[in-house]
């Protein structure tokens, strides 16, 4: 059975489902995903965060370096007592910020020692601001427009210690994230591979119980959607199990008949001639005996090759279809048929015709219709066949000159290795309007059986297709010349 090869053999290594589970892999590129989008949103705010407070630091920095040098513009330089005052009040109010001061055109600080090396920028009110960052600390230097050098500086390492806080967190909410994004993708890929699950099972137990059983259709989403899609695939492959079984069942059932016969006269040859009592049997008999075997090989032969076409024809059903000359295949149809038949006389019209398709099983399937008309003739009599095209069909006819189709067997010629009471005297398998049927329905084409204007049978098929193009130009525009002739029959003298 042809599913087995998804789930019922196992596969090698390092194929399709040797390696981790979907809902696992889904399960991991959740967390994955979620973990990496908390990491860098942590990282981000981390950033943001030290950006923010090292701002923060130097305004206000900035802020009591403005206050100190105004309180120190109104000194003397060697006032080291009010220097010491200020710089008491300052470290009251700011104990973790250091401070030092130099009075106006001096160079000398008093106060705290800070490094006030760095580059200055002018601030709006005028005074020469330095910001940067020494051993640790975070130093801001103020020239105020007094003369008097105002140098202050604050440690870095609470701001450090609630940093490395900051990034603690960071990797602490990403893995706890990532573990709940892991957990939530798990148990969402359980809801949502539940139809997979449940399409895997019932595929399973097809391949168990060796039956094409369609499978339920829950919902409208793409899961119902793929399941659909299987339940065609299925069906088509029943159809084809079906056809098969039936296939082999008819030819077994065929072939049988003409074996038997064929065995029986054989057999009897055989002891005849084991024996030694062929003489105990006439000259007539005996030929009419091999003539019997020859017969019988003759429609083995015939019922052989028409189960050849027909299995090659559903083979060929994915054929890539191509477009042709409908008319051409006629005519080349009706030579062959004609060779065949020389005391037959074939009359044959045809407008140009396109249609689009298999041209090697649609240049088998007229010579059969074409063949069956002229097994069907009596000698002397003729074969018409004509195609006419309309704006989107085109109608071909073949008449013969025989006795007609009863009205009631009219539907049942198409069936196969079905033969009419009155045939089963001559040559032919029942297959060849099968196989007639099966090309033309491949084609979108329709036959009915109905009876002659001269009360012969008459086969009508309806084509879809379109007229050639003559240099650009549609034919209905500019029309082709029509093939007509008429093919007389032998003559016997």
């Amino acid at each position: 059975m042809i599913l087995r090869r998804f789930t019922g053999e196992a596969e090698p290594q390092g194929q399709a489902g040797t390696g981790r589970s979907l809902r696992n892999s889904l399960a991991v590129l959740a967390g994955g995903i979620v973990a990496v989008v908390i990491l860098l949103t942590a990282l981000f705010t981390y950033r943001l965060s030290e950006t923010t407070r090292l701002t923060v630091m130097d305004d206000d920095l900035r802020t009591r370096s403005y206050g100190v040098s105004l309180q120190l513009k109104d000194l003397d330089s060697d006032d080291r007592e009010g220097f010491e005052k200020a710089f008491a009040e300052f470290r009251r109010a700011t104990p973790w910020a250091k401070v030092s001061a130099a009075p106006a055109g001096s160079n000398v600080f008093y106060g705290d020692p800070v490094p006030v090396a760095g580059p200055y920028a002018a601030t709006s009110s005028g005074d020469m601001l330095s910001q940067h960052t020494v051993a640790g600390e975070r130093v801001v230097v103020r020239r105020s427009t007094s003369g008097v050098t105002v140098a202050m500086s604050q440690p870095l390492d609470v701001f450090s210690i609630v940093s490395g806080s900051w990034g603690a967190a960071a990797l602490v909410i990403a893995g706890t994230g990532g573990l709940l994004a892991w957990i939530a993708g798990a148990a969402i890929s359980a809801v949502g591979l539940r139809p997979v699950r449940r399409l895997h099972r019932a595929i399973d137990a097809a391949n168990e119980s060796d039956q094409l059983t369609e499978l339920p259709v829950d919902g409208n989403d793409e899961f119902a959607e793929i399941t659909t899609s299987v339940n065609k695939m299925i069906s088509t492959l029943e159809d084809s199990k079906t056809r098969q079984a039936q296939l082999v069942a008819d030819a077994g059932h065929e072939l049988k008949t003409p074996l038997t016969s064929m065995r029986t006269n054989i057999e009897l040859l055989m002891m005849l001639y084991n024996s030694g009592q062929q003489d105990q049997i006439s000259e007539q008999d005996r030929k009419d005996l091999e003539r019997d075997v020859m017969a019988q090989m003759e429609e083995m032969s015939i019922l052989i090759g028409d189960l050849v076409n027909l299995a090659r024809d559903e083979a060929q059903q994915g054929a890539e279809p191509e477009d042709f000359r409908l008319d051409e295949v006629l005519e080349e149809a009706l030579d062959r048929v004609r060779r065949r038949r020389p005391d037959l006389a074939f009359q044959f019209e045809a407008d140009p015709w396109v249609i689009t398709g298999d041209r090697f099983a649609m240049g088998r399937a007229p010579i059969n219709l074409i063949d069956n008309a002229a097994k069907w003739s009596p000698q002397g009599g003729t074969v018409r066949v004509s195609l006419k095209a309309a704006k989107r069909n085109a109608v071909l006819i073949v008449d013969d000159s025989g006795p007609g189709i009863p009205a009631d067997q009219r539907e049942k010629v198409f069936e196969r290795f079905y033969r009419a009471p009155e045939s089963r005297s001559m040559p032919g398998s029942g297959l060849g309007l099968a196989i007639v049927k099966q090309v033309f329905d491949r084609h979108n084409a329709t036959i009915v059986a109905e009876e002659s204007d001269d009360g012969g049978a008459r086969f009508r098929v309806v084509f879809p297709g379109r007229p050639p193009e003559v240099d650009g130009a549609d034919v209905q525009e500019a029309p082709a010349e029509t093939t007509a002739r008429v093919i007389p029959r032998k003559s016997y003298s």
